[in-house]
């Protein structure tokens, strides 16, 4: 969410199965909210519906899931990039189906601060663009009502081939002036354990743990269709306005996913790491 990246969200929106799947795994150990209780009336005795915060929010395909869990929930996804959040605008704002409200809003997730008290706050692949994102984590707890609770899970893949061909080639003496770290810069994620230290330090009751989904992609190249929607949109739009150099680096960058990554009889196996972190603030 720095040097911002252009989004694409119908690329990115092209491995929705896979890239869903780690958000319902997240969604399902979150617990049960705090509205209800005394402290989410209204001045006038009423129940106020729960408030829900998605950061990173994308084109809105994960935000929406929220709404299924808790439909009268006012939820509001954040996002910095325009071209996302008119997706997510076009296809889910407004009212939903359980008389709840879907909005989005443009917001940097380094700089975003909770304007008033949430139930829960979640990020789903999303921190790993954000440094120093567990500097944040204080003030989201703060904005949480009691008994709220932060969700995240991000890539935990860095280290992986897909990644550290990416940085390695972006290093090469014909791409880095141009390039410089933009193969390099997920660097912000820290294992679970750390996730668990911070969280508990503050008081939460927590949860972290990791799961390596391990995806049968369909299709020629198909490592490289997915990293196109993630972690090659700093270099496609360092390289934007210059097709030769974008065919080039693409064609370098196919040729070692294509050795690093074959295919089989049923598919290109393309393991992914995912870390996970649920934090209760106490009631």
């Amino acid at each position: 969410m720095h040097s911002v990246p252009v989004w694409d969200p119908q690329q990115y929106l092209r491995h929705s199965g896979h890239r869903t799947r780690p958000f319902l795994d997240l969604l399902g150990r979150i617990p049960e909210l705090p509205v209800g209780s005394s402290r989410t009336e209204t001045p006038g005795g009423g129940r106020r519906p729960a408030r829900i915060a998605d950061l990173g929010c994308g084109p809105g395909n994960v935000t929406v899931l929220l709404a299924d869990r808790w439909p009268d929930a006012h939820i509001t996804g954040f996002d910095l990039s325009p071209e996302m959040l008119a997706r997510a605008e076009e296809e889910y704002a407004g009212t939903t189906k359980g008389g709840g409200w879907l909005d989005f809003r443009l917001a940097d997730a380094a700089h975003w601060t909770p304007g008033e008290p949430y139930d829960l706050i979640v990020s789903n692949a999303a921190l790993q663009w954000v440094p120093n994102h567990p500097e944040s984590f204080a003030t989201w707890i703060d904005g949480l009502l009691p008994g709220g609770t932060l969700a995240f899970q991000v890539p935990g893949n860095f280290t992986s081939p897909s990644h550290a061909l990416l940085g390695e080639l972006c290093d090469t003496p014909q791409w880095r002036d141009r390039l410089g770290d933009q193969g390099r810069r997920f660097v912000h994620v820290l294992e679970p354990a750390d996730y668990l230290l911070r969280l508990a330090d503050l008081g939460c009751t927590t949860e972290t743990w990791e799961t390596t989904y391990n995806q049968l992609l369909p299709g020629e190249d198909p490592v490289l269709d997915w990293v196109k929607g993630t972690a090659l949109r700093p270099v496609l739009t360092a390289l934007d306005g210059d097709d030769e150099a974008i065919e080039e680096f693409l064609g370098q960058y196919r040729d070692l996913l294509r050795k690093a990554y074959p295919p089989g009889p049923h598919g290109t196996i393309f393991p992914f790491r995912r870390i996970f972190a649920v934090a209760r603030k106490p009631l």
